[in-house]
Parts: structure tokens; C-alpha cells; sequence
């Protein structure tokens, strides 16, 4: 299965309106259930988050976190991974913990 990223404004703005939302001390997810067959992300940090070093930080952990969950996931959904400014002090395998929480809930995974 291909993964792709969410770069356009008005595909972040439908996920956000239609989608579901979960939320961690560490990250907040959105996700929409789509009918292609592919799943895209998308990683969003604010300048809440802190300067660039903590926004970069942040984004990596989470894509460190999500690629090490996703080993063979065939789910069709539209994902934003939003950072909180505690994601940049924690480390990936806690992200990954909390990921792993709100993909449950969405039924992802088992």
C-alpha cells in the first residue's frame, strides 16, 4: 500500500471539519475514513510548539513513531498528526504508545 502525504489546505480543512479527533498529552490525531485506496498523512506544528529546532524535532518523532507502527497497514484513511509542545521533549516510542491508542479506537489496528 502506497503512502502519500496531505499537502493541500483544503484537504487539511476537510479532515479537520469531517474527521475524527483524539487527543494525547503528546499529540492530537484527525482521521477520515476515505474510499481510495491509500492511506495519507499529513503533520502539522504550530509555532506554539516552540522555534524550528522543536517544530523539526517534533515532526520527526512523530513520522519516526508512525512509520515504526505502520508495517502493514492496508486501512484507507486521511491522517493529521497535529504536535503538542510536549512532543518535542518526549521520545518516539512514547508517540508511538499514544498512537497506537488513537488507531485502536479508529479501528486501524487490533
Amino acid at each position: 500500500m502506497k503512502i502519500t502525504t496531505i499537502k493541500s489546505n483544503r484537504d487539511f480543512q476537510r479532515i479537520y471539519h469531517r474527521g475524527r479527533s483524539f487527543v494525547s498529552p503528546a499529540l492530537v490525531t484527525y482521521a477520515l475514513k476515505t474510499k481510495n485506496h491509500n492511506l495519507r498523512i499529513g503533520i502539522t506544528t504550530s509555532k506554539k510548539v516552540g522555534k524550528a529546532v522543536n517544530r523539526n524535532r517534533s515532526r520527526r518523532v512523530i513520522r519516526a513513531a508512525f512509520y515504526h507502527l505502520n508495517a502493514d497497514n492496508s486501512a484507507s484513511y486521511d491522517i493529521i498528526f497535529v504536535a503538542r509542545t510536549r512532543t518535542a521533549f518526549v521520545k518516539s516510542y512514547e508517540v508511538e504508545r499514544y498512537m497506537r491508542e488513537h488507531f485502536k479506537k479508529l479501528g486501524i489496528i487490533d
